[in-house]
């Protein structure tokens, strides 16, 4: 599996939406520098660009966007990434601005019909200090930035407009909660004004979430909560939240993003729903009346596959689906027969399935006498073979978030490794969500432990199993799983090298300089600050970046917002000056996250590279060298040789 493939075939889906039966979805191409593209499936079956070139929608409400597009009657209203206004564009023509220049942000709207408006989320950053999130709306005819609806709390998402147009349900929630520890569905009653009024908590609460609140057909309102410990949809009947299928299954998740969608209606009494059960996601139909779930065998259903972000119509869905042998595509089906049509895939190209590898779901012990979760995908590739006595290497992944959960829809990125002789354990920490609300919550007052013992004990099962070569174990991750690259590298003394991407090193920085999304997250998962302030410091690594006794390599965007580019200098430059192997590569104009092919290429060729050198083997690839400092020439000899 080659960097070329990983990094230039890939296309991101998201926001699928079914509109009087024709498909939209938003893609994003890192070939186009990591523009958002706004597509329609035509009725021949082929795909047409909305967003022309020039535009890019995407929004950056909580920064981390979601809710970019709408479509009504063939009409798409966007948020724009370079000036986060929004524009309307009828098919054929080029956009039109709706919104003014100012330093304003929209998201997750919806067309109010019987008013003529978009009723959406706004983020105003042109106050002073904190910005100012509301729900608003655009008058379709004049636009304008908007007329304040609802406000007063830190946080709104999801307003849903009832099909009868008389009501407005919405989330909200205040710091220090985010959206999966504790939100509120409100509904209110649209005046003669078009103003909410007789506004009333439907669910939620300071230790309940609610997500995707919907209307179906018959103006009744369904949501999802996880009041039992697992997010179950909801349907509410005279103010009492009636569950509708109870069961040990996460038919939500956690909304990083807007517009994030678990079910839809097919008809008043047929929902179309995703739910997570054992590391497994499952497609299924849902009877509003009786309760009964049946699920919908598809090969992206069942143990370590991924479905996400479905639409449904009347006869078809249309969804977001991945196995371990295909790439994430945008996949229709057909609810009547049920037919299975790929409308667009995320990679152009197939791979014999005998070079992948497949995962297989690992539970294992840690500490507290608990059980963790993980995916381990073996070393494969049918042309080569280990030597009889070595064992391979082993990758560490520790997924960003913290708060989310690995995908086992085919990764290029794994791939990558187990083509080379390398393994990987994909580690679902404490904190993970699909496990249910208590799994996630035992990350709470403990990130930096917790999620560092499972990857060190997930690590340590296989080695205690003969799988893996002890002596050269490394560990990854990304953002949050940076943060918990380094602590592991800081504070155990297990892992033999390690990568990070965007990560955190210092706590007390980030708290202070993030986005106000995220600026009081870590009141749950380390403790309030500046209260907690010692804590704080214990669990930064870069206050002990002394300890750290194994080599380690570096990535950072320098127009990162989220985690400023000094979190990783400030780390790289004490590890380079203790005399550690290390090595720094930053890219101007990344963000948090990569989206240009030729970084992501890099990136992954400059990791192999960085492992080929420390664990002394020589990579087959023809890469371009890393600077590495603090190391010398060794003798490399491969990890894997030629099947005979």
């Amino acid at each position: 599996i080659t960097s070329e493939l990983y990094a230039s075939a890939y296309v991101g889906l998201s926001e699928v939406q079914l509109e009087d039966g024709t498909v939209y979805w938003n893609e994003l191409r890192p070939k186009e520098q990591g523009r958002y593209v706004v597509v329609q499936l035509q009725t021949d079956g082929t795909t047409h660009d909305i967003t022309p070139p020039g535009f890019n929608a995407r929004t950056r409400v909580h920064e981390y966007g979601g809710g970019s597009y709408l479509v009504d009657k063939g009409t798409v209203y966007f948020s724009n990434y370079s000036d986060q206004r929004l524009y309307r564009q009828k098919l054929g023509s080029s956009p039109e601005a709706l919104t003014p220049l100012v330093d304003v942000r929209y998201a997750d709207g919806v067309i109010d019909h019987q008013r003529n408006r978009i009723v959406s989320v706004r983020e105003d950053h042109t106050v002073k200090g904190e910005a100012v999130n509301t729900i608003v709306s655009v008058d379709l005819a004049s636009g304008g930035p908007g007329e304040v609806l609802v406000s007063g709390n830190n946080f709104y998402s999801s307003p849903r407009i009832s099909p009868d147009g008389r009501q407005l349900a919405y989330l909200t929630w205040n710091h220090p909660n985010m959206p999966w520890d504790g939100t509120e569905l409100w509904l209110s009653t649209f005046d003669a004004d078009g103003k909410p009024v007789n506004s009333q908590r439907v669910a939620g609460g300071l230790k309940e979430s609610v997500y995707q609140p919907e209307w179906s057909p018959d103006n009744r309102l369904y949501f999802v909560s996880d009041r039992t410990g697992w997010w179950n949809i909801y349907r509410s009947n005279n103010g009492r939240a009636e569950a509708i299928c109870p069961l040990e299954a996460e038919f939500g998740g956690p909304q990083w993003v807007f517009r994030q969608s678990h079910y839809g209606f097919a008809s008043p009494r047929q929902i179309i729903c995703i739910y997570t059960m054992k590391g497994g996601t499952h497609l299924a139909r849902l009877d509003t009346v009786t309760g009964r779930l049946e699920e919908i065998l598809t090969p992206y259903s069942g143990g370590a596959r991924q479905i996400r972000d479905i639409a449904v119509g009347p006869d078809h869905a249309v969804f977001v689906g991945g196995s371990p042998t295909e790439a994430e595509s945008i996949v229709q089906i057909d609810l009547r027969t049920p037919k299975l049509t790929v409308l667009r895939r995320s990679r152009n190209v197939t791979v014999d399935n005998r070079y992948l590898s497949i995962p297989r779901h690992v539970e294992f012990q840690t500490t507290n006498g608990l059980t963790a979760h993980s995916f381990y995908y073996p070393a494969k590739n049918p042309d080569y073979s280990a030597p009889a006595s070595e064992k391979p290497p082993l990758i560490a992944i520790c997924h960003g978030g913290p708060t989310g959960q690995t995908s086992t829809a085919l990764r290029y990125s794994i791939q990558y490794w187990t083509s080379r002789g390398i393994a990987v354990l994909d580690v679902d920490y404490r904190g993970s969500t699909g496990y249910g609300r208590p799994y996630r919550e035992r990350l709470n007052g403990q990130w930096g432990v917790v999620d560092v013992d499972d990857c060190v004990n997930g690590a340590r099962h296989l080695i205690q199993n003969g799988e893996v070569d002890r002596n050269r174990v490394a560990i990854e991750g990304g953002s949050a799983g940076g943060y918990t690259t380094m602590c592991a590298l800081t504070f155990r003394d297990f892992f033999k090298a390690g990568a990070s991407y965007f990560g955190i090193s210092d706590l007390e920085t980030f708290v202070k300089d993030t986005h106000k999304f995220e600026s009081r997250y870590l009141d749950r998962l380390v403790g309030p600050y500046p209260e907690k302030k010692d804590l704080y410091r214990e669990r930064s690594a870069i206050n002990y970046v002394e300890r750290v006794s194994c080599p380690m390599i570096l990535f950072q965007g320098l127009e990162d917002k989220i985690v400023p580019p000094d979190q990783s200098e400030k780390f790289y430059k004490v590890l380079r000056d203790k005399g550690l192997p290390t090595a720094y590569i930053a890219y101007e104009g990344e963000q948090h996250g990569f989206r240009k092919s030729e970084n992501i290429k890099r990136s992954i060729e400059a990791e192999l590279y960085f492992y080929g050198k420390v664990f002394d083997f020589e990579p087959a690839d023809q890469i371009e060298s890393v600077h590495i400092d603090n190391i010398e020439a060794t003798k490399r000899t491969p990890i894997m040789q030629e099947a005979r």
